[in-house]
């Protein structure tokens, strides 16, 4: 074993063959992978092995397409055979929503060059003559799913590094990682220390363990997983072709065909996690105690499915450990707080995504940055909120929900409240029903008196849709308010500040007491950040920015941030909270709490001012994510409950009514407002969305300025668009989300990137990119919502206040 290496990845799982093998291909080959047992000895070695493309993720779904795709390729280069078996896969629908839901996935399908499709009972019945299409309403089809021999496919991944010259190294187990001053690590094993630029966890059922060596908690947890294997069937093996994989998600159960048998495998509600107190270093090749009481229920749902298998005698009983994240995708990418330390864990479909994995994480390795869109599993999107017994909760919770339908609008209920602000209980008791992000509870609607304090998850128009049309009216004609903590909030200061922002935002930092929109990009000119910069004072920025995004954005600062101590970075994102007050008395309201000047002349549009309200000190920022005439009045969080009371007390008779997030979405359509990781996400570049606007192109040294400035001379192919969508009306019409295809003289030529109902405007709108040059006012489109092909109609001036006279004024 050499004692030094560019690249040491940890686990000889799936997913870590694939890193190896994907750096290999990238051109870096001084890499190696250590193994404490053999090749597979984790989850690899006892998984079932099936693939599919199905992921509500689009990015991840093209992921697994490239994943099912490379396996050919590996074949190819190594000759080692990866067991391929194409056969289709079936998922049925046994209930109206789930069927919606597969002709939502169908429609996305129809953007990214997916061929799959809506089939009925009949044509399921030809598919899969076993099973029983009793109840069945029809099923999603997708011809590239299959499954294949998780052994050889491993040894193929392996096999093609090794040729490329990466070395492997098995029976060694890893002891410590320990960081070097420069950033590179000295990983410790039984036979010996390598020197590494850079470590990659691998680690799968052992990756709690080796995240731990480096000191940090990765939010994943393993859980049994059981399938059988029956014994021949001739309704099996009597067929001239292979039965393909059948996924029954309302009896927990998928099917697959296995020589002349079959395997059926179950996500049960009865589920267990697995090492609650940590994976030993001992297991490996072992398989866990069958537990065929827990999985009782969903196996005779199998029998009436298909009822074959009541004439086939089990075989064999696999239950085994996978880890899973609390989302149930992997964790990928660089660990925030740590230099050159990777993650690739929590894979638990390994063979639809390893292979998708292993090329995003060298990507980002070996240029910098993945290919495409990733932030579905980035390591990142997690936050410290994710502690131990926290995780091992929601993994369960989507351990769970395996087959369950996705909805728009829902809300899971394990693990909450967490992270409250000290407005919770006022809000509580104005009946709010609340939703969570990153951990921290919000108000979605505030349910009238006699209405249930639950949205009910739906793909059509839910239950609070009276609710949040009410609340968006008394925004726009009088006064609403709303809680401000849903931003991250960081305050830069130091003399080093401004020349720092300058150099990692898009934007020149503004004047002292005002503000300035900008987006921040990466080196390949792709939108990580849309932010809000207030310039506090001579040396003190004040940045807003999603609050979801706080380790995704605090990882690329302190990646960043200048080592000689000019600079001083705080996340105060629940230290500084408040309110924002919107709509035309919203000045009239500030003027009554405050003795400041309020007016237009002294606080402009893009303005911080601090001010008192009372004994509080506040910050008070003319802008608004409304698009209506509106404040943002930050506190510290002490401050925050006496801030509400003063607000609510001056604002009774002006109209004054709470607002959540449902409303704020509604609103900002009405002006074609961008959201982060819908308009605004590391897939699109500035000149495609807009926010070329809010670059300052005199500046010549920010990160991303080269592709700004070509995007500029050459503007891309592509643009944002608005469109008023004929939706219809009543309880079961349904609005555009997100992912739904643009059609243009019955071809796809976009997909729509947020929508809804805006209410005040009493339109269906949708946002989407399209070729920028069908972009014309009036211009007739369709769009596919559930299955159903919609008109829909370009709107080059928003819905309201085109001239942006309310909000500015």
């Amino acid at each position: 074993m050499k004692n030094q290496a560019r690249v040491v990845v940890i686990g000889g799982g799936v997913v870590g063959c694939s890193v190896l093998y994907h750096l290999t291909k990238l051109g870096w080959t001084d890499i190696m992978l250590i193994e404490r047992s053999e090749l597979t000895s984790g989850s690899t070695w006892h998984a079932a092995g099936g693939f599919h493309t199905l992921n509500a993720d689009t990015n991840l779904a093209a992921l697994q397409g490239y994943t099912i795709k490379l396996y050919r390729e590996l074949e190819k280069i190594t000759g080692q055979s990866c067991g391929l078996h194409h056969v289709g896969g079936v998922t049925i629908a046994t209930t109206p929503d789930r069927l919606d839901y597969l002709k939502a996935e169908r429609a996305k399908h129809r953007y990214m060059g997916l061929e799959t499709e809506i089939v009925g009972p009949e044509e399921i019945k030809k598919l899969s003559p076993i099973t029983n299409v009793d109840g069945v309403l029809g099923a999603l089809y997708d011809p590239l799913d299959g499954h294949l021999d998780p052994s050889g496919t491993t040894h193929a991944y392996a096999k093609a590094a090794r040729m490329a010259g990466a070395e492997i190294v098995l029976r060694n187990r890893v002891i410590e990682t320990n960081p070097r001053a420069d950033g590179t690590w000295d990983v410790v094993t039984e036979m010996g220390t390598v020197h590494a630029e850079h470590v990659v966890n691998a680690g799968g059922l052992w990756a709690r363990e080796v995240g731990e060596m480096a000191g940090i908690m990765l939010p994943l947890h393993p859980m049994e997983h059981q399938y059988l294997v029956t014994g021949d069937i001739p309704e099996v093996y009597e067929r001239d072709e292979e039965l393909p994989h059948v996924m029954d998600p309302a009896g927990e159960t998928y099917l697959r065909q296995e020589g002349r048998g079959l395997v059926i495998g179950i996500y049960e509600q009865d589920c267990d996690p697995w090492a609650v107190d940590g994976t030993p270093w001992d297991f490996g090749h072992e398989l866990l105690n069958d537990n065929l009481e827990r999985i009782a229920e969903p196996l005779d749902a199998a029998f009436k499915r298909y009822p074959v298998l009541e004439r086939a005698g089990i075989k064999t009983i696999i239950n085994g450990p996978f880890t899973f994240a609390p989302d149930g995708n992997p964790l990928v990418g660089p660990i925030p707080g740590l230099r050159n330390y990777w993650s690739a864990c929590a894979v638990m479909a390994g063979f639809s995504q390893g292979g998708g994995v292993g090329l995003t994480l060298a990507e980002w390795m070996v240029e910098g940055e993945p290919g495409r869109d990733v932030y579905a599993m980035d390591v990142a999107r997690f936050g410290d909120y994710c502690t131990r017994p926290y995780t091992r909760m929601k993994v369960k919770e989507n351990y769970q929900r395996r087959f369950s339908i996705s909805y728009p609008n829902e809300e899971l209920p394990v693990g909450r409240p967490l992270q409250t602000t000290p407005a919770y209980g006022l809000w509580k008791a104005q009946r709010a029903v609340f939703g969570s992000g990153y951990g921290l509870e919000h108000v979605n609607y505030f349910a009238p008196e006699g209405e249930p304090l639950f949205e009910t998850p739906t793909f059509r128009r839910s239950n609070a849709f009276d609710a949040i049309a009410a609340e968006c009216r008394a925004v726009r004609e009088a006064v609403g308010i709303n809680e401000i903590h849903n931003f991250g909030k960081y305050l830069v200061s130091g003399p080093g500040a401004v020349d720092w922002l300058n150099r990692i935002m898009a934007n020149r930092v503004p004047k002292i007491g005002k503000i300035a929109l900008t987006p921040m990009l990466s080196p390949k000119g792709k939108i990580i950040g849309d932010f809000t910069m207030s310039r506090l004072a001579e040396e003190e920025v004040q940045l807003t920015a999603s609050y979801s995004a706080q380790a995704f954005h605090m990882r690329w600062f302190l990646h960043h941030l200048p080592q000689d101590g000019s600079v001083t970075l705080q996340n105060v994102s629940l230290l500084r909270i408040g309110f924002q007050i919107a709509g035309p008395n919203a000045r009239e309201l500030l003027s009554r709490v405050t003795d400041s000047d309020v007016s237009n002349a002294a606080m402009p549009f893009l303005s911080c001012t601090p001010v008192e309200i009372g004994p509080i000190p506040a910050l008070v920022n003319r802008v608004t994510y409304t698009g209506d005439l509106g404040y943002e009045i930050y506190v510290d969080a002490v401050h925050q409950c006496a801030l509400y009371e003063a607000l609510s007390a001056a604002g009774d008779d002006l109209g004054l009514k709470p607002f959540g997030m449902r409303a704020m979405m509604s609103l900002r359509l009405e002006k074609s407002f961008g959201s982060w990781m819908r308009e605004f996400r590391p897939e699109f570049t500035c000149a495609e969305t807009g926010l070329d606007r809010f670059i300052s192109f005199k500046k010549n040294d920010f990160i991303g300025h080269a592709v700004a400035v070509r995007e500029r001379d050459n503007p891309p192919a592509r643009h944002l668009a608005t469109f008023i969508v004929d939706a219809g009306d009543g309880p079961d019409a349904a609005d555009c989300v997100a992912d739904e295809p643009i059609y243009k003289d019955g071809k796809v030529v976009g997909f729509v990137t947020s929508g809804g109902y805006a209410h005040y405007s009493q339109k269906s709108v949708a946002i989407g990119m399209i070729p920028k040059e069908m972009i014309e006012d009036g211009a007739q489109f369709e769009i596919e919502i559930l299955g159903e092909v919609k008109q829909a109609t370009l709107i080059e001036e928003v819905l309201f206040d085109p001239k942006a006279e309310r909000m500015r004024g």
